[in-house]
């Protein structure tokens, strides 16, 4: 068999030399012989598949350790696993899509500014809030909160885990009033995230041995004509909007990250071993980093918030049933909380239900 030198086989398999040099220091593609006395790399025809899959996959930006990995596996694997980094690609573009859509917003100047205690937006909401510790836990560990301006859902985890809801719910408290510019929005979001995540670890700080207590996240603060959203976790948004329901959030854990990845479907999430891991959350041991977006108000929007002890056990199709029949949002916070208890109420129940009406109803 005649074996190529490092330069054509670098031609041929569309890698540089110094590519090559490196992979083989990796173990990723090692030649198939080194002269013992000039030191060349010399590689086997048979070897350029390999070469012009590595060269593809870093064309994709597939980092070295995980084309390693692909390398092992048989045609179907690495198919599967380039499934995998491309869904994974996808999500990660999506959520800068909408972070570069609320720069955009921000920048253009849509509203000139978002003042927190004007009464003249043609716009307004009407809510309501409520949680419930359901019919198993002992304690309840969520947090439900609805104002004029501020709509939260947190359900804490761990040893302080209602201590951690609370504190992040309260770090937002604080945009009820004053006054925010529009241009200034994204930052002060990203600060009040900060203040959460600061209180949800000050939480255990002091505590005699800190766990990894930690909170979800998913609040919208209603600006006039718009809500900012800010989510991290398993918490939900939904939007009610000419009888469809949508859901507006993307959890954040382990099982979704395997269902976006393609390595299981939809069926499989809810009987899965670790459909309740979070990747992200607020607190020890995770990825702080929310999503965050702008939602355009219409009168007749109606907005659900709710933890994952309503989610897990009350189907869509339920909730918008409640939604688009129950005409006020505190007996549709009641209705929603009594179905989750009627299912089993296994968790903590928490909703907020919030209207977008005329300003002068």
């Amino acid at each position: 068999m005649e074996l190529l030198t490092i330069g054509a086989f670098a031609k041929a398999s569309r890698l540089s030399p110094k590519a090559l040099r490196l992979y083989d220091e990796l173990g990723l593609l090692p030649p198939a012989r080194v002269d013992p006395v000039t030191g060349y790399r010399l590689y086997a025809p048979r070897q350029l598949e390999r070469a012009r899959l590595v060269a593809w996959l870093r064309r994709l930006g597939m980092p070295l350790a995980r084309i390693r990995h692909v390398c092992t596996l048989d045609a179907a694997g690495a198919a599967q696993e380039v499934r995998a980094f491309r869904a994974r690609f996808e999500a990660e573009t999506a959520a800068r899509r909408d972070l570069a859509a609320f720069l955009v917003d921000q920048l253009t100047g849509k509203d000139p500014a978002m003042s927190l205690t004007t009464t003249t937006e043609p716009l307004a909401i009407r809510y309501a809030a409520l949680s419930d510790t359901g019919r198993v836990r002992g304690n309840n560990q969520d947090t439900a909160y609805a104002g004029g301006r501020l709509l939260a859902v947190a359900d804490g985890f761990g040893r302080a885990g209602a201590s951690a809801s609370a504190a992040a719910v309260d770090a937002f408290r604080h945009l009820e009033t004053g006054a925010v510019p529009a241009g200034d929005l994204l930052n002060v979001l990203a600060d009040a995230v900060e203040r959460a995540e600061r209180a949800v670890r000050g939480v255990t700080a002091t505590g005699p041995a800190p766990d990894e207590t930690g909170t979800t996240l998913t609040a919208m603060l209603w600006t006039g004509s718009r809500l900012a959203l800010v989510h991290i976790g398993d918490s939900r948004a939904h939007l009610l909007r000419d009888g469809e329901l949508f859901r507006i959030t993307h959890d954040h854990t382990v099982v979704q990250a395997l269902i976006d990845e393609g390595r299981i479907g939809p069926e499989e999430a809810d009987s899965h071993p670790q459909r309740s891991l979070l990747i992200r959350a607020l607190g020890r041991g995770t990825d702080g980093t929310p999503d965050m977006r702008l939602h355009e108000a219409r009168a007749g929007d109606r907005y659900l918030l709710c933890s994952d002890g309503l989610s897990a056990v009350v189907g869509t199709e339920e909730m918008r049933q409640v939604l688009t029949t129950v005409d006020e949002p505190e007996p549709a916070v009641r209705e929603l909380v009594s179905l989750a208890n009627r299912s089993g109420g296994p968790d903590n129940i928490s909703c907020v239900v919030a209207d977008v009406v005329e300003a002068h109803r």
